[in-house]
């Protein structure tokens, strides 16, 4: 049996490596196929490499462009590369781009698709990462869903695919990336000490198309010009901070140490030692949640809204005001349990369920 994982940004690359383990030895034949949508060292090699992941079997190079011209791309190459190599099932991961594209090319060459992270709903349709997850599920053979939310949204749009509770595949990641990253070297690169500095990203396309949302960060650093914040820039962030003639208001912010984006092992150790963090990122509200970090989310809504619970997770949208009351506000205490993600084996479940049924 051939299954072929299509991966192609950052959070694809994170979610495959447990997989990409747990697979080996099962009997199942395992293909990872880049699409190439993040292409620099940062945002892909860096992750093949912390994660131990072979080099991808294939390639398809389809690098930047837009939304319609990563999708229309990574369907057009990755349709000979399904065929010719006879693969059974077709994997993607999350809600990008090439999750989609995957998702709609495994479909019209008549492959049988598995979606991991299945059901998480915002219910904003103007993300598009709600778009991408929606249309992946409603076209998805299987469904691993991580959370019993995830798995009720399924039910209630009577989804055509058989669904399965799996737990969610950050427990035992954050679980082994977390003594792992004892040993990075990033606070002592950047001279911090642990529990003296806030951590911030912000990345989504509906904050980074917006210069108000721009002025609103640059007003949140300003108000906290006494306290460190520690920012790993995203490509598409800093270019826009150049585009809404920004970046020199930015580079004012003595308090604000920018980064590259750095790998996921530097990263979990900054946010493990943060004393928040402010994000618009999903997946950091998640890892934040289990590495007991508060959370403060320059977002509306929340696909993870486990996280919630306790008010530990503040959701403030990308206004100063709120942003910096919820940074000031002390750290509210919270029943803290894994329960709501699983008990980190949920890579074996996966196999087991690739092995036993869904292949069978």
């Amino acid at each position: 049996m051939k299954i072929a994982s299509i991966v192609g940004a950052r959070p694809n690359f994170v979610k495959l490596g447990p997989i990409h383990r747990s697979l080996k030895g099962s009997g199942i034949k395992h293909l990872i196929i880049h699409t190439g949508q993040h292409y620099d060292y940062e945002m892909s090699d860096i992750f093949f490499s912390e994660f131990t992941l072979p080099k991808p079997d294939v390639h398809l190079g389809v690098g930047s462009g837009s939304s319609c011209f990563h999708i229309g791309e990574i369907i057009k190459r990755l349709e000979s590369e399904l065929l010719e190599k006879q693969i059974d099932l077709v994997l993607v991961y999350g809600d990008t781009n090439s999750t989609l594209a995957g998702a709609i090319c495994a479909n019209k060459c008549n492959i049988k698709l598995g979606h991991i992270e299945a059901g998480l709903r915002s219910f904003d349709a103007s993300m598009p990462e709600e778009n991408n997850r929606i249309l992946t599920d409603h076209l998805s053979d299987y469904l691993f869903a991580p959370t019993t939310n995830a798995v009720n949204n399924l039910k209630k749009e009577r989804i055509r695919g058989k669904v399965y509770h799996t737990g969610d595949l950050s427990v035992e990641i954050i679980g082994k990336t977390k003594s792992i990253s004892k040993k990075s070297k990033i606070l002592e690169i950047l001279n911090l000490k642990s529990k003296s500095y806030l951590l911030l990203t912000m990345h989504r396309a509906e904050n980074t198309n917006s210069k108000y949302s721009f002025i609103q960060l640059l007003e949140t650093f300003e108000a906290l010009k006494d306290i460190t914040i520690v920012f790993p820039i995203h490509p598409r962030t800093k270019k826009m901070f150049e585009t809404f003639g920004l970046l020199g208001r930015l580079l004012e912010c003595s308090n604000v140490r920018t980064l590259l984006p750095v790998g996921y092992i530097d990263f979990i150790a900054l946010l493990q030692n943060s004393l928040k963090v402010v994000t618009d990122s999903g997946g950091i509200q998640k890892e934040a949640y289990l590495l007991k970090v508060p959370c403060i989310t320059m977002r509306k809504n929340t696909e993870w809204i486990e996280t919630l619970k306790g008010q530990w997770n503040v959701l403030t949208g990308v206004n100063s005001k709120k942003i910096v009351k919820a940074i000031k506000k002390p750290s509210p205490g919270f029943k803290y349990s894994k329960s709501a993600f699983g008990t980190g084996k949920t890579s074996q479940v996966i196999t087991e369920l690739l092995s036993n049924v869904v292949l069978n």
